[in-house]
């Protein structure tokens, strides 16, 4: 019963239906119709009232609106747009230019925003109608722009990490319970913010080195030698345009690492900052900042509700037996903790087709995640293998959101198909990342390590 609770809602919301209500409502009626069979225990719902006060009172989950504040502020105060187009003049007279500032301005827009949707429609907006004018391929400038924009997920400080931190400190204490160890440790934001940094810009670098060798092999689709540069590039221009973001990041990122201040204190800093920067550029007026915080406020309802909707379906699924069941799975599959592992990259990376990573992280991470790490896993390396695979499925055709969200601002000038075909390189990449991390899980846990002697 509990496999086929979770077969009906992932089939309610294929069909359209809000995220938060689905899982909510769905798991509570099936929890009604099951106890009619004695096969559910109404009194479980008596615990829901002291979940949801620990999912309001969670000092952790505050970082998230002022993640999103900061993101949302630093997008209306058009601080990509000039970082793109001083970027765009500096590099423009190289061949292939273009594309290695659109992979620098969207490895900073993802360090300052953490936001997918955002990030892409900013840089298809600004940068796509560049490109195809100098003479760029149509399918390789749409990949490149989508792969970018989701290096928000994976590159901290990255509100998908905030929320993974979460659930996974509360699974890692679950599994150290089962395993005896009655006096629980606990993985941090931080850490997850340390394991996924080499890892983000080991990515960034595969996607230059690819380009590098498409330029060599294919110099037709990067366009003509020399751009025209519409303003002189001198250093002021450049420093203005880089100093204000990159002071942020490392304000925000800087005191994550460093212990000096909780990600919490840390984005209460971050979304400050940004307000003066905003200030400094005479880009926030009252109709402005009315926006920025009405942004606010939607995504930060629509991610707590999702919670709440996700607790209320943990609660009927645990109470169905669901949990004993992918124990007695994981415990049987061929290859033990390899072939659980394996598994559930194959069932994330399919449910991110038809879930968002916000979804995918309250529902599916908090019912495995305990059972992977009592087989020995570590939190760190579990948490951004699974954030690396939200990535790979974000771009992912024909479902991935980053296609939809650039599909959604390209008009008729790009295909549905040149978009599928330009990302099919960049997917590549990212599972090469995902082996490497596999392989090698100290690209992950080595700077945590040194960082706070995990």
């Amino acid at each position: 019963m509990a496999l086929l609770l979770f077969a009906i809602i992932c089939l309610v919301l294929m069909l359209g239906y809000p995220v938060a209500l689905t899982l909510g409502g769905v798991a509570f009626l099936f929890a009604v119709v099951a106890s009619f069979f004695g096969a559910f225990d109404m009194g479980l719902f008596g615990l829901l009232p002291n979940r949801i006060y620990g999912i309001i009172n969670n000092e952790i989950l505050m970082a998230v609106p002022l993640f999103v504040f900061m993101g949302v502020v630093l997008e209306k105060s058009r601080i990509a747009e000039q970082l793109l187009t001083t970027m765009s003049d500096l590099f423009g007279r190289l061949r292939g230019g273009l594309i290695f500032s659109v992979f620098l301005v969207g490895m900073l827009l993802a360090a300052s925003t953490g936001i997918v949707g955002a990030t892409v429609v900013t840089m298809g907006l600004m940068s796509l109608p560049t490109l195809l004018k100098r003479g760029y391929s149509p399918e390789f400038s749409a990949g490149a722009i989508c792969a970018t924009g989701t290096l928000g997920q994976i590159i901290p400080p990255s509100i998908a990490l905030v929320l993974l931190g979460d659930v996974l400190s509360n699974a890692y204490q679950q599994a150290q319970l089962k395993m005896g160890i009655f006096n629980p440790k606990s993985v941090s934001v931080g850490d997850l913010f340390a394991g996924a940094l080499i890892p983000g810009l080991m990515l960034v670098a595969l996607y230059v080195l690819y380009t590098l060798v498409r330029l060599w092999r294919h110099p037709q689709d990067f366009g003509s030698e020399v751009a025209d540069v519409r303003e002189p590039i001198s250093i002021s221009r450049v420093v203005s345009a880089l100093l204000p973001p990159l002071v942020l990041i490392l304000l925000v990122l800087g005191s994550i690492l460093t212990g000096i201040a909780t990600p919490t204190e840390a984005a209460s800093v971050g979304a400050a900052g940004a307000l003066l920067i905003a200030i400094g550029k005479r880009q926030l007026s009252m109709l402005a900042l009315k926006e920025v915080m009405q942004s606010t406020v939607k995504i930060t309802s629509m991610v707590f509700l999702i919670l709440i909707g996700a607790s209320v379906f943990s609660l009927v699924f645990r109470g169905l037996g669901g949990e004993e069941l992918i124990h007695e799975l994981f415990m049987a599959m061929p290859g033990g903790v390899v072939g659980a592992m394996l598994l559930v990259m194959a069932v994330i990376f399919l449910l991110g087709f038809i879930l968002d990573f916000i979804e995918i992280t309250f529902v599916v991470v908090p019912l495995v995640a305990p059972i992977l790490l009592a087989m020995g896993l570590d939190p760190v390396w579990l948490g951004i293998m699974i954030a690396m695979n939200l990535q790979t499925s974000f771009l992912t055709p024909p479902f991935g959101f980053a296609l939809f969200y650039l599909r959604g601002v390209t008009g008729d000038t790009v295909s549905s198909g040149q978009i599928y075909r330009g990302v099919i390189p960049f997917v590549v990449l990212q599972l090469v990342m995902l082996l490497l991390l596999s392989l090698w899980p100290g690209l992950a846990t080595w700077l945590p390590s040194v960082l706070y002697g995990n």
